[in-house]
Protein backbone atom coordinates (compact mmCIF):
# COMPACT_ATOMS: atom_id res chain seq x y z
CA UNK A 1 0.00 0.00 0.00
CA UNK A 2 1.31 3.43 -0.84
CA UNK A 3 2.06 5.94 1.89
CA UNK A 4 0.85 9.55 1.96
CA UNK A 5 2.80 12.42 3.47
CA UNK A 6 0.71 14.54 5.83
CA UNK A 7 1.48 17.73 7.71
CA UNK A 8 -0.81 19.13 10.39
CA UNK A 9 -0.73 21.15 13.59
CA UNK A 10 -1.51 19.10 16.66
CA UNK A 11 -1.98 21.08 19.86
CA UNK A 12 -0.11 23.94 18.21
CA UNK A 13 2.88 21.84 17.12
CA UNK A 14 3.46 21.05 13.44
CA UNK A 15 3.76 17.33 12.86
CA UNK A 16 4.61 15.47 9.67
CA UNK A 17 4.40 11.78 8.90
CA UNK A 18 4.00 9.22 6.17
CA UNK A 19 0.80 7.29 6.74
CA UNK A 20 -1.27 4.64 5.02
CA UNK A 21 -4.34 6.18 3.39
CA UNK A 22 -6.68 4.04 5.51
CA UNK A 23 -5.17 5.05 8.90
CA UNK A 24 -7.80 6.61 11.16
CA UNK A 25 -6.97 9.88 12.88
CA UNK A 26 -7.52 8.29 16.30
CA UNK A 27 -4.88 5.64 15.55
CA UNK A 28 -2.49 8.25 14.17
CA UNK A 29 -2.82 10.28 17.38
CA UNK A 30 -2.51 7.34 19.74
CA UNK A 31 -0.04 5.09 17.95
CA UNK A 32 2.10 7.42 15.86
CA UNK A 33 2.20 10.40 18.24
CA UNK A 34 1.58 8.65 21.58
CA UNK A 35 -1.24 11.08 22.42
CA UNK A 36 -3.33 8.55 24.31
CA UNK A 37 -5.77 10.99 25.91
CA UNK A 38 -8.13 10.41 22.99
CA UNK A 39 -9.84 7.19 23.99
CA UNK A 40 -10.99 4.35 21.77
CA UNK A 41 -14.41 3.22 22.87
CA UNK A 42 -16.98 1.43 20.83
CA UNK A 43 -15.66 1.07 17.26
CA UNK A 44 -19.14 2.11 16.06
CA UNK A 45 -18.91 5.93 16.49
CA UNK A 46 -21.58 5.82 19.21
CA UNK A 47 -19.54 6.61 22.31
CA UNK A 48 -17.89 9.93 21.46
CA UNK A 49 -14.80 9.09 23.51
CA UNK A 50 -12.82 9.59 20.28
CA UNK A 51 -13.76 13.28 20.00
CA UNK A 52 -11.07 15.81 19.10
CA UNK A 53 -11.36 19.32 17.69
CA UNK A 54 -10.43 19.52 14.01
CA UNK A 55 -10.28 22.98 12.48
CA UNK A 56 -12.42 24.34 15.32
CA UNK A 57 -15.13 21.68 15.20
CA UNK A 58 -15.55 18.59 17.37
CA UNK A 59 -15.22 15.41 15.31
CA UNK A 60 -15.14 11.74 16.15
CA UNK A 61 -11.58 10.88 15.22
CA UNK A 62 -12.65 7.30 14.59
CA UNK A 63 -14.54 8.53 11.50
CA UNK A 64 -11.79 10.72 10.06
CA UNK A 65 -8.81 9.43 8.15
CA UNK A 66 -5.45 10.95 9.06
CA UNK A 67 -5.04 12.03 5.43
CA UNK A 68 -8.29 14.00 5.67
CA UNK A 69 -6.74 16.08 8.46
CA UNK A 70 -3.74 16.96 6.28
CA UNK A 71 -3.11 20.70 6.45
CA UNK A 72 -5.50 21.08 9.37
CA UNK A 73 -5.33 21.92 13.05
CA UNK A 74 -6.14 19.26 15.63
CA UNK A 75 -6.62 19.85 19.33
CA UNK A 76 -6.63 16.88 21.67
CA UNK A 77 -7.27 16.80 25.39
CA UNK A 78 -3.50 17.05 25.91
CA UNK A 79 -3.60 20.51 24.33
CA UNK A 80 -6.21 22.05 26.65
CA UNK A 81 -3.82 22.95 29.48
CA UNK A 82 -1.62 25.94 28.65
CA UNK A 83 1.62 27.04 30.33
CA UNK A 84 1.16 24.56 33.16
CA UNK A 85 -2.36 25.77 33.96
CA UNK A 86 -5.45 23.67 33.55
CA UNK A 87 -8.09 24.90 31.14
CA UNK A 88 -11.27 26.08 32.96
CA UNK A 89 -13.09 23.02 31.62
CA UNK A 90 -10.47 20.72 33.14
CA UNK A 91 -10.60 22.61 36.44
CA UNK A 92 -14.36 22.36 36.60
CA UNK A 93 -14.47 18.66 35.76
CA UNK A 94 -12.21 18.15 38.77
CA UNK A 95 -13.88 20.61 41.14
CA UNK A 96 -17.50 19.82 40.30
CA UNK A 97 -17.12 16.01 40.16
CA UNK A 98 -17.95 15.88 36.47
CA UNK A 99 -16.44 12.46 36.03
CA UNK A 100 -16.54 9.07 37.59
CA UNK A 101 -14.69 6.44 35.58
CA UNK A 102 -13.24 9.16 33.32
CA UNK A 103 -13.53 7.23 30.08
CA UNK A 104 -15.80 9.76 28.34
CA UNK A 105 -14.07 12.78 29.89
CA UNK A 106 -11.62 13.61 27.05
CA UNK A 107 -14.46 13.55 24.53
CA UNK A 108 -16.65 15.63 26.84
CA UNK A 109 -13.87 18.17 27.36
CA UNK A 110 -13.11 18.54 23.67
CA UNK A 111 -16.77 18.83 22.72
CA UNK A 112 -17.35 21.36 25.50
CA UNK A 113 -14.32 23.47 24.56
CA UNK A 114 -15.49 23.81 20.95
CA UNK A 115 -19.11 24.34 22.03
CA UNK A 116 -18.30 27.16 24.47
CA UNK A 117 -16.30 28.99 21.81
CA UNK A 118 -19.43 28.99 19.63
CA UNK A 119 -21.91 29.56 22.46
CA UNK A 120 -20.31 31.24 25.50
CA UNK A 121 -23.58 31.58 27.42
CA UNK A 122 -25.57 28.39 26.80
CA UNK A 123 -28.83 27.27 28.32
CA UNK A 124 -29.06 23.89 30.03
CA UNK A 125 -30.96 22.54 27.02
CA UNK A 126 -28.23 23.75 24.63
CA UNK A 127 -25.57 22.11 26.81
CA UNK A 128 -27.43 18.82 26.89
CA UNK A 129 -27.82 18.92 23.11
CA UNK A 130 -24.11 19.74 22.61
CA UNK A 131 -22.92 16.78 24.71
CA UNK A 132 -25.58 14.37 23.46
CA UNK A 133 -23.08 12.68 21.14
CA UNK A 134 -20.89 11.58 24.06
CA UNK A 135 -21.98 8.47 25.93
CA UNK A 136 -21.42 8.55 29.70
CA UNK A 137 -22.36 5.36 31.49
CA UNK A 138 -21.61 6.60 35.02
CA UNK A 139 -22.80 10.09 35.84
CA UNK A 140 -26.30 10.70 34.56
CA UNK A 141 -24.89 13.92 33.07
CA UNK A 142 -26.13 16.16 35.93
CA UNK A 143 -22.66 17.16 37.12
CA UNK A 144 -21.36 17.36 33.57
CA UNK A 145 -24.02 19.95 32.75
CA UNK A 146 -22.98 21.88 35.90
CA UNK A 147 -19.35 21.67 34.78
CA UNK A 148 -20.19 23.23 31.44
CA UNK A 149 -22.25 25.96 33.09
CA UNK A 150 -19.47 26.84 35.53
CA UNK A 151 -16.79 26.66 32.82
CA UNK A 152 -18.85 29.06 30.68
CA UNK A 153 -18.95 31.52 33.58
CA UNK A 154 -15.21 31.28 34.14
CA UNK A 155 -14.31 31.51 30.46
Amino acid sequence: MSMHHIKLAINGVTREANVEPRLLLVHFLRENLNLTGTHIGCDTTSCGAYTVVLNGKPVKSCTVLAVQADGGEVMTVEGLAQNGHLHPIQERFHEEYGLQCGFCTPGMMMTTSAFLKQNPNPTEEEIRWAISGILCRCTGYVNIVKVVQYAAEKM
